[in-house]
């Protein structure tokens, strides 16, 4: 059987974010300035890569920085610079916050599409169009989107203590797409997802892959908050799985209660890769089709986001 679609794009990551790498002084005038007061803005996968970006950003030292549904964007609340991460160009919400915001505020968007409503209403845009996707199923666009936001960070030193080249990353993802996905989380029943700072969104993204793809039961946590009520889920047939460090004594915790850890020693953007591996495993082992998901479509457009 070939692969799927969602497959074949998850695998092009490594290279896609080379390339974001290589083309980062093209965009570079579209995205935050050091020192300016920034919210970032998407929907679904977008916020989840928002608050990824939001905590890279603010720990880093770049700049105050938020990240919103665009549906729960506070419009009453000053910012310099408003960035909307939007795949398709087209979701109604993030339109609707651009359209509002329009002169009155610097806004930048990064999609992967140039010939949609979002290049009229965001006033500098990043298109990352060799990171597009027909896959319903957001993969390598929004992991390359935080590529291109992490390696500007990256040119601008002010990546946090700890964290990794974007060529680094991409060492690390060629790794997670050649490792096997062990038995014991292919056949495991629940999956919660942990993370860290910044990776709190990666976890966040993972949890909803599985959901998407998948149908699976999946939770994710900040990785402290996991011992104060979430721990008591795990056990037998059940997955711990962290993207990056775990704080001290909580792998032997898992551990105790029967729980299976994964916890890979990839970069955690690389681990992100080796979860939408292990969501397209799942779906296909329950005779799902990862690349028509049940209720969604590739964008939400809404009649009239307004009300």
């Amino acid at each position: 059987m070939a692969p799927s679609r969602t497959t074949a794009e998850i695998a092009t990551q490594p290279e896609a974010w080379r390339e974001a790498l290589r083309t980062l002084h093209r965009h570079a005038a579209a995205l935050p300035r050091r020192g300016e007061r920034v919210a970032v803005i998407g929907c679904g996968t977008s916020w989840f890569m928002a608050q990824a970006y939001a905590d890279l950003r603010e720990t880093g030292g770049h700049g105050e920085t938020d990240a919103f549904a665009a549906s729960r964007f506070p419009h009453g609340r000053r910012y310099d610079r408003v960035v909307a991460l939007t795949r398709s160009g087209t979701t109604s919400e993030v339109l609707a916050v651009l359209g509002r915001l329009a002169g009155t505020v610097a806004t930048t968007a990064v999609t992967a599409d140039p010939a949609t409503p979002v290049m009229d209403l965001a006033g500098a845009v990043a298109v990352l169009d060799f990171a597009d996707e027909e896959s319903v199923v957001q993969t390598r666009f929004a992991t390359t989107a935080l590529a291109l936001l992490r390696a500007h960070l990256e040119a601008e030193d002010a990546l946090p203590d700890g964290v990794a080249t974007v060529a680094g990353a991409a060492e690390d993802a060629e790794l997670a797409l050649a490792r096997p996905l062990e038995a014991a989380v292919r056949e495991a029943g629940q999956f919660t997802f942990l993370g860290t700072g910044w990776t709190y969104g990666l976890a966040q993204e993972a949890a909803l892959k599985m959901r998407e793809a998948a149908g699976a039961w999946t939770e994710a946590y900040p990785a402290m908050e996991y011992r104060h009520g979430p721990i008591s889920i795990t056990g037998p047939g059940r997955v711990a799985w962290a993207l990056g460090p775990l704080p001290d004594g909580l792998a032997e915790e898992i551990r105790e209660v029967g729980g299976t850890l994964v916890a890979d020693g990839l970069d955690p953007l690389a681990g992100l890769v080796l979860a939408q591996r292990l969501a397209v495993a799942v779906a296909e082992a329950r005779g799902l089709d990862p690349d028509r998901p049940r209720n969604l479509t590739r964008s939400v457009v809404l009649a009239d986001p307004g009300a």
